[in-house]
């Protein structure tokens, strides 16, 4: 059985909680943590575009050099527009496609075996989650913006 708390049925954090919360800037904080992973797999591959074409070969992806360049710009353009509170939403479905449609090409854990796959499953989880946090994220700017 659950209880309730006697401060409201457990819907309001404690104290210190909320102060942490409405610190000045810990949304952007979170956003950038949020797309850290896409900040520097961008800009390194904008340092190493013979590495990025590459790689977009190497999956199958052509023209590369054009699936290179797009790559960058989804990754380095989506986290801006994240980034920022007006235009995060876009940012957030940049990202978050992008997510989806790097993780089914890239990780394919139908294709895998044994510990291969449950790894390939364990990824796409992982990425399939870095979704939700976008979604989540975009919608909690969004209602704070009202």
């Amino acid at each position: 059985m659950v209880t309730a708390h006697a401060h409201g049925a457990g819907d309001t954090p404690p104290g210190w909680i909320t102060a942490l919360l409405e610190l000045p800037g810990i949304g952007f904080l979170a956003r950038l943590c949020l797309a850290s992973p896409f900040i520097g797999s961008g800009f390194g591959k904008l340092l190493d575009f013979s590495g990025a074409v590459t790689e977009a070969g190497a999956l199958g992806l052509r023209p590369a050099a054009l699936v290179a360049g797009a790559v960058i710009l989804v990754q380095l353009g989506g986290s801006a527009l994240f980034l920022t509170r007006r235009w995060c939403w876009l940012g957030a479905g940049l990202l978050a496609g992008f997510t989806v449609a790097a993780t089914l090409i890239a990780h394919p854990f139908w294709r895998f075996e044994g510990h291969d796959r449950v790894r390939q499953v364990a990824t796409f989880l992982e990425h399939l989650a870095i979704v939700g946090g976008f979604a989540a994220t975009s919608l909690l700017v969004h209602r704070r913006a009202r």
